[in-house]
């Protein structure tokens, strides 16, 4: 194992503000937001200490988190860290560490905090616009269980 290379990362937290719909050059869909992760553990025990991370997510990704996640949303982010630099105006090197989204899941249930939509499915980071149970097989009760074929 030599050559093993592994990067993953899964976050649960909340936005700190509503993600927003952009589109680079080529067209392509891109939202980059941050979320707020509180410790299990401070040194305090009186104080929470909280740890804040940017994310970006790209295509249906980032259309799916932009439609149904708000400000102060639950979100459960499954992704990669990469880290970018650029040189700024005055010429400083400066560097910055990015989650990057390949799956967004909800967290909140069906009238819990302010993400829109329904609760955790989970396949819904796949098909945007699925939020509720709209597409969900209904299922009839069988009032004897002798007519099973088992």
């Amino acid at each position: 194992m030599a050559n093993f290379n592994f990067n993953k990362v899964i976050l649960g937290g909340r936005l700190t503000a509503d993600p927003e719909l952009r589109q680079n050059p080529s067209g392509i869909a891109v939202t980059s937001f941050s979320i707020a992760v509180n410790r299990r553990y401070s040194k305090n025990a009186n104080e929470q200490q909280t740890d804040f991370f940017n994310v970006v997510a790209w295509r249906q990704n980032a259309e799916f988190i932009s439609r149904y996640f708000r400000k102060g949303s639950s979100i459960c982010i499954v992704g990669t860290i990469q880290n970018r630099s650029w040189t700024d105006q005055q010429g400083q090197k400066r560097y910055a560490t990015d989650i990057v989204v390949d799956e967004a899941h909800f967290v909140d249930s069906k009238g819990e905090g302010p993400a829109m939509g329904g609760g955790y499915t989970p396949d819904s980071y796949q098909t945007p616009g699925f939020a509720s149970d709209a597409g969900a097989p209904r299922f009839e009760e069988m009032s004897n269980d002798d007519d099973l074929p088992f």
